[in-house]
């Protein structure tokens, strides 16, 4: 009995370690080498993901000093210096809108950081009242960098008259606490979902590579081409321009009451997402594996070659706007449907040509009607 127990012991034993050694490596499509998923989730995690939410949180660093030192002195130069962290800030942000996974899915956290237009009843509403819970779904539309975006540009039809908001009005006190909150929680949401990161949630996400609707490689391309399609497609584009509606609605740009970075916005977001397809790391010029090189392994450089080429497209028709998009959608809005159309084009390479070769079934509901 003994005899004819042991083989099958070591039979169980043998299986078990080709299986632990092996989780990291899928064979999506027969006849190919298999992929190893764990070396792109460490490249994204490692070089584009922590070291864009640490960028981040020293901007929103340097964004709560611009701000303590504006509430301290109101005054034109401080106003400048906020304003230009505030920018900083928000670009870093586009690199990292895509990642909606871990914790920032778990406390909605880009729902609380860029949801736009930004609700100004909201704004003022929690102001007067000095009652609000900043975290609460209803704020959503009143918070993050939209909300801080009306608060030292839109507040007042001038520099004179939004510095006289946090100095001279009535409400100025009140104005300057919701100013200090809206930055301050930015800046813990962030610290939060970083030490997320850093902590625990960096080896679960480069450890769950199986080919699932649950797991976080499937999650990543899927929040990826979602990021795409809406944040970056829709969002800053077609919805503005009136692709989804019966006219266009220019006053749901990006950055509207800044009127001017729009344009600089939209093409950090392009670079972002194009970043990401190549597994370039953030902030250099060096590439690590991405969704290109799945794609290479699988035989489909012809496919890569094509959304770069997509890309390259889409950027050339964006850089040709007006740094405005509010006056470019008023002045000839052909040129930001044309750009849309061009981001467009690339959906249908990412979101049915790519997932088909990657093997990974779409797991969010579409309702734009595109």
């Amino acid at each position: 009995m003994i005899k004819k127990i042991f083989p099958v012991v070591l039979l169980a034993i043998f299986i078990a370690a080709c299986s632990s050694s092996d989780d990291n490596v899928v064979s999506d499509t027969p006849g190919t080498t298999p992929f190893n998923r764990g070396a792109l989730l460490s490249n994204f995690a490692d070089n584009l993901i922590i070291p864009a939410y640490e960028e981040l949180n020293n901007n929103l660093a340097a964004l709560v000093t611009s701000k303590d030192d504006f509430v301290a002195i109101s005054n034109q130069a401080n106003l400048d210096r906020l304003r230009a962290s505030w920018l900083t800030a928000y670009k870093t942000w586009q690199h990292v809108e895509a990642f909606n996974i871990g914790k920032a899915e778990e406390i909605l956290y880009h729902f609380q950081m860029n949801i736009y237009p930004t609700n100004t009843i909201d704004i003022h509403n929690n102001i007067t009242n000095s009652n609000y819970d900043l975290t609460a779904v209803n704020n959503n539309d009143a918070v993050g960098f939209p909300a801080v975006d009306y608060m030292i540009y839109g507040i007042g039809a001038s520099d004179t008259e939004i510095l006289e908001k946090y100095t001279t009005d009535a409400e100025s006190a009140k104005n300057q606490t919701y100013l200090s909150d809206l930055i301050n929680q930015m800046k813990t949401l962030t610290q939060d979902v970083l030490n997320d990161w850093n902590t625990s949630y960096r080896a679960t996400f480069i450890a769950s590579t199986t080919n699932t609707a649950s797991s976080a490689a499937n999650k990543i391309v899927n929040d990826y081409i979602f990021y795409y399609e809406k944040g970056l497609r829709a969002n800053k584009f077609g919805i503005p321009a009136g692709n989804f509606s019966a006219t266009p609605l220019p006053e749901k740009v990006e950055g509207f009451y800044n009127q001017e970075v729009s344009k600089e916005l939209a093409l950090e977001a392009l670079t972002a997402v194009q970043n990401i397809f190549n597994g370039t790391h953030f902030g250099a010029s060096t590439s690590g594996i991405g969704f290109k090189g799945y794609l290479d392994n699988l035989d489909r450089t012809d496919l890569a070659t094509m959304i770069n080429g997509q890309f390259g497209t889409a950027r050339e028709k964006i850089q040709a706007l007006n740094a405005n998009f509010y006056t470019q959608i008023n002045t000839d809005n052909t040129k930001m449907t044309q750009a849309y159309d061009a981001l467009q084009a690339a959906v249908v390479l990412l979101k049915v040509d790519m997932l088909q070769t990657f093997n990974i079934s779409v797991d969010y509901v579409d309702a734009d009607g595109d």
